[in-house]
């Protein structure tokens, strides 16, 4: 199911072990446009330390997020990119870069994320980090172009409502609620 809203630009975020990648590869299909894990843009020196279990600090997210920056604009004809964006200045950053951004929020519990990273050995982030995430984050829910989600449900349903959502909130509407 294709149901691309024209130059959808969204970001599926929330604390490591949320679902990003499953969702943002699933919104990406539907919305029929490409995919950006932002993972993938991290330094070296940022993979290493997480994979150390050193909790990454704004300067070291600065770079990584003006690349993420660069992405988003490299893509004006829509693009789903996976980012924890767990500060306001962070997605204040990227909606910068991008007018019209959208966040879908993928929100569960310190113990739930724990448990989804543990399950989860290959992955570069370790289950030490996740309270440094949470110790980060910055609800997002009442900023605009958020949709809240709950990130137990089901990965179909989680995807049906960020399809309604885009079809149902242009992004001419999120530009005008910022204003």
């Amino acid at each position: 199911m294709n149901i691309r809203p024209e130059n959808t630009l969204l970001v599926v975020m929330g604390v490591a072990g949320c679902g990003k990648s499953s969702l943002g590869q699933l919104c990406a299909g539907s919305l029929g446009v490409p995919l950006l894990e932002g993972d993938d843009f991290h330094s070296e020196s940022n993979v290493a330390k997480m994979r150390s279990g050193t909790p990454l600090s704004d300067d070291d997210r600065a770079a990584w997020l003006d690349t993420l920056a660069a992405q988003l604009q490299a893509h004006p004809q829509g693009v789903v990119l996976t980012c924890s964006a767990l500060k306001r200045r962070y997605r204040d950053r990227l909606r910068a870069a991008a007018p019209g951004l959208r966040f879908a929020f993928l929100d569960l519990t310190q113990e739930q994320a724990r448990e989804r990273v543990a399950a989860r050995p290959a992955h570069l982030f370790p289950v030490s980090l996740v309270a440094s995430q949470f110790a980060a984050l910055e609800d997002p829910r009442h900023e605009p172009g958020v949709l809240h989600l709950d990130a137990t449900e089901p990965l179909d349903q989680l995807a049906t409502s960020v399809a309604r959502w885009v079809q149902a909130a242009p992004a001419t509407a999120i530009l005008e609620n910022r204003s």
